[in-house]
Formats: C-alpha cells, structure tokens, sequence
C-alpha cells in the first residue's frame, strides 16, 4: 500500500462511486411512492425485506418473473428519449405474474452502463417507479452497475425482476374447456417484442428517428417508443369476480405462440381476425417489410396485448368489467377441439 497523491483512483478507472451514491438519493422519493402493504425496508440496505402477512396472505404461493426490453432500448438510447423505457422494463415481468394467477408484490432492477449520467439514470428508474405504482408492486432494490469497457458510446442495459403471490389453489391456468371464450385486450403498440425487426424495417424505409411518423402522431422514434401497456389490475379484477381460466401475455411468438402455452392438451383457439383492426403501426411494418401473414402473427401481438379465456357465461359481465378498468376488448374468438391457434377471417 502507498501513500503516493498521484496514484490510480477507482474514478480515473470509470467507476465513479460518489455519482452512484447520488442516484440512490436522487431515486428515493421515487421509490418510496410505490410503499404498499407488506413493504419493511426501503433502498439502501444489502438486501430487501418484505412482509408477505401483512400483506394479507394467509397460505401464500410465491411466483417470479424476470425479464428485459430487448433492443427497444437501442431507440431509447439513440434518440434520448429514456423516460418510459422503465414501464416496459415493469410491464414484462408483471404483465407475466398476473397470467400465473399472482399479485405482484415487489420489484427489483438491475441497471448496467459504461459511464453512469445520473440524471439519464434518474429518469430510467423514475419510469421503473412509475410503472411499479401503476401495478401495485413496490420498488424495494436494485442495483446500478458501471462498468467501463463493457458498454460504449452512451449503451446501456435493464434487466427486471418481480415477485407475486397468490393464495394456495388459486394458481392459473385452470378449468379451461370447449367452448370457453377468448377476450382480448388491446395493446399499445409492438410493447416490447421484436425490435430487431423493427430496426432492420425502420433501416429499409430510409427514416430516421426524428422524422414524422408514418402511422400516427409525433416523431417515428417516439411513436415505436409508446410503453408496454400494464395490464395487472384490470386482470386480477377480472380474476377476483370469478370465471377466468387462463391469461396469456401477448409477446414473443405472438399470437401464434402464446395462447398455446396456457391450453391443455386436445384444446386449440380459434382467432377471428376480423374482430379487431390491425393498428396503424403494424400495417406500417408488414406494408414495408413485404411480411407474409403467419410471420407478422408470430412476431409482434398485431394489436393485442393479453388475452383472457373464460366460461362463455362470464364472457360478457368480465369484459364489462375490464372495460370499466379503462382497457378496449375485443371478443376475439374460442377454445375448441385440436391443437395450437386456428385463424380465421382477416383483420379490417
């Protein structure tokens, strides 16, 4: 050890811990809006605790999820436009909780760049908070990573993870039959699946992402940048009245994947195409990409989010009730006899 003035310091190496020390306090409030029941320690600690009784479980079942945004990050990064990117970060991970059947309770991020910008930093995690109090879980940690030679020219990255419960017996999915109906959800825009795609499409039509959307209003970075739609309360309502079976989160695989995930054996869904209008964006997409139906069905959610398949005699009362949660539904079809998705007619 020496006691030279002009040796190394970790600064000089990129770390800059006295900067990370500022995001923590920066971040707190932002935090400490998304306290719910069962909350014990806020941010700061080497670990978080969190009290499952007191938030009114009895026999719980704990669900996790983990998840990311994908290179929709690389739009964020290269238009500077970081304020919502947290929301998608939240909604991946929760919207894929409340398709177990589970309440979210809490959530954790990890946050790693080359050189931290504490105020870039700030209002990534800022989005975080806000899409945590929009689902009801709690920010109670995470964890900033600087690490220099790693990521470059401003990039970085975000992971999320989230922890549910729900009480034993009442995991999803559950009873699904012949005959049930499949509701679904309206999504708001590509969310955050398939965005090496869009990059490449967005590469062939010439436009930069500060030209005027071709398929809405704004700028085309900030249009392809619209957040993950948060679908938890809507559905864990929907779920309370009684009379859903399964959910399934339209992502990765799309429409053709993900209903299949949550069906038993023998079961298929049938998806009328025409009860919904394709969005604008996606229109926008397959026009320009020259896609073929059955790969635009497989790679983005072409307009819905989630859906919901329930008894055909709680069809009706359950969509009143998600639209009175503020979310569009579209009766999008059924469950019958076979395998995988069955699609029928064409979008309007």
């Amino acid at each position: 050890m020496t006691d030279r003035t002009n040796g190394l310091t970790y600064a000089e190496a990129g770390v800059d811990i006295d900067a990370g020390n500022a995001l923590v306090e920066r971040i707190k409030p932002a935090a400490k809006r998304t306290d719910r029941a069962g909350t014990v320690s806020g941010l700061g600690g080497f670990g978080a605790l969190f009290d499952l009784k007191a938030a009114g479980y009895r026999d719980p079942v704990l669900v996790a999820a983990t998840d990311g945004v994908g290179t929709k990050l690389k739009i964020a990064i290269d238009t500077g436009l970081v304020d919502t990117i947290g929301i998608d970060l939240v909604a991946m991970c929760v919207n894929d909780l409340v398709c177990q059947g589970a309440e979210p309770l809490f959530f954790l991020d990890y946050f790693a760049t080359g050189k931290l910008d504490v105020d870039q930093a700030a209002r990534i995690i800022e989005g975080i908070a806000e899409g945590c109090a929009a689902s009801g879980a709690a920010l109670i940690g995470g964890e900033t990573a600087e690490m220099p030679g790693m990521y470059h020219g401003g990039d970085f990255d975000l992971a999320g993870f989230a922890v549910g419960a729900m009480e034993r017996g009442a995991d999803l999915p559950k009873g699904v039959a012949e005959g049930d109906v499949i509701l679904g959800l309206a999504s708001n825009g590509v969310h955050s699946n398939g965005y090496s795609f869009v990059r490449k499409v967005v590469e062939r039509s010439g436009l930069g992402w500060d030209a005027a959307s071709p398929f809405g209003a704004g700028t085309l970075g900030a249009a392809l940048l619209a957040p993950t739609r948060l679908y938890v309360k809507p559905a864990l309502a929907a779920i309370r009245a009684g009379g859903v079976h399964a959910l399934a989160h339209i992502t990765g695989g799309g429409l053709t994947e993900n209903p299949p995930r949550v069906l038993p054996d023998g079961l298929a869904a049938r998806i009328d195409l025409g009860a919904w209008s394709l969005p604008p964006v996606f229109r926008w997409l397959s026009d320009t990409a020259g896609m073929s139906r059955p790969e635009l069905l497989k790679t983005f959610n072409c307009g819905i989010g989630m859906v919901l398949v329930v008894a055909p005699d709680r069809a009706g009362a359950l969509a009143d009730l998600l639209r009175d949660g503020g979310e569009t539904v579209h009766v999008i079809g059924r469950i019958e006899p076979g395998e995988g998705v069955r699609y029928t007619g064409d979008f309007a």
